[in-house]
């Protein structure tokens, strides 16, 4: 990335029912955006009674998931125990470390009646010295996050640092997730401790920098200096970055890794099925791709 915003497309891919997930990161242009290496946005979709997500139990390792919804809920279940239903306003984060599975679901009674989805879902890469870390799952409701009010805009702190607040939710290295919602015209800047950073547009239309970013694109930009944000139309962003990491990652289905190695040593593991089952969720499960 240089110092001025690139824009970023990215590719929508049709899961079926009208669900649709448009992956923004990794792009050519950009492997990564402080420690997120990976970032989805999920829907908008409606699914009719009866419909719902089946995310099967699968595998990730040396990273963070994070999920934040603006519409519908997700039941979450882990190789360590964990069993969660995640709603707009609260944190799912996972740290999967040396190693965990888990699934996503639909919750039954929005399965039954039919429900919205609509939200995001990151990875955030481990720094090499907590990429073995044993696996967690937290949950945080929407009470525990830092809301922050800025001029013509409204901002919750999803995680990390921003704007002088801090956000209860673990993380391991310095980066900000961050949800703000923007009148019409106001201008929002940037936190001045992160050196690399992005936008997602999830309604309205934004400018950064003369650069115009519309809904379900994304902006990243590195430097010491960014322009502010300013809001063509009332609009909600996802703000997000951090420190450059420490040197890249691979990826390869599920699994990040500073090592090659490692990564061939989870498919072996997956293929074994040394991750132990998914309580609540032991009968199916993502099988390693062929490729």
């Amino acid at each position: 990335m240089d110092q001025n915003p690139l824009l970023i497309e990215g590719r929508l891919h049709d899961l079926g029912d009208g669900f649709t997930v448009r992956r923004l990161l990794p792009v050519l242009q950009a492997r990564h955006v402080g420690p997120f290496v990976f970032f989805d946005l999920i829907g908008p979709a409606a699914f009719a009674p009866g419909k719902g997500m089946d995310v099967r139990p699968h595998p990730h390792i040396g990273l963070a998931t994070v999920t934040w919804l603006f519409e519908g809920a997700i039941r979450h279940r882990d190789t360590v125990g964990s069993l969660a239903d995640i709603r707009p306003g609260e944190v799912n984060w996972m740290t999967a470390g040396r190693g965990i599975a888990h699934s996503e679901r639909t919750p039954p009674d929005e399965r039954r009646d039919g429900q919205r989805m609509h939200g995001v879902q990151v990875w955030v890469a481990l720094p090499r010295h907590d990429e073995e870390v044993e696996p967690e799952f937290h949950h945080h409701g929407a009470d525990a996050l830092p809301r922050i009010r800025r001029p013509g805009a409204e901002l919750v702190l999803i995680a990390g640092t921003a704007y002088g607040e801090r956000s209860p939710v673990k993380v391991f290295a310095p980066m900000f997730f961050v949800e703000a919602t923007l009148e019409a015209g106001a201008e929002l800047p940037w936190p001045d401790e992160h050196v690399e950073r992005g936008v997602c547009v999830i309604d309205g239309e934004v400018s950064w920098g003369g650069l115009n970013v519309p809904a379900a694109h994304t902006a990243v930009q590195t430097g010491d200096t960014a322009a502010p944000l300013k809001a063509a139309t009332r609009s909600r962003v996802m703000l997000f970055g951090g420190a450059p990491l420490d040197g890249e990652r691979h990826l390869w289905w599920n699994f990040v890794s500073s090592r090659k190695e490692r990564i061939e040593q989870a498919k072996l593991e997956w293929q074994e099925q040394r991750y132990g089952k998914v309580a609540g969720d032991e009968e199916e499960f993502i099988p390693l791709p062929v490729r």
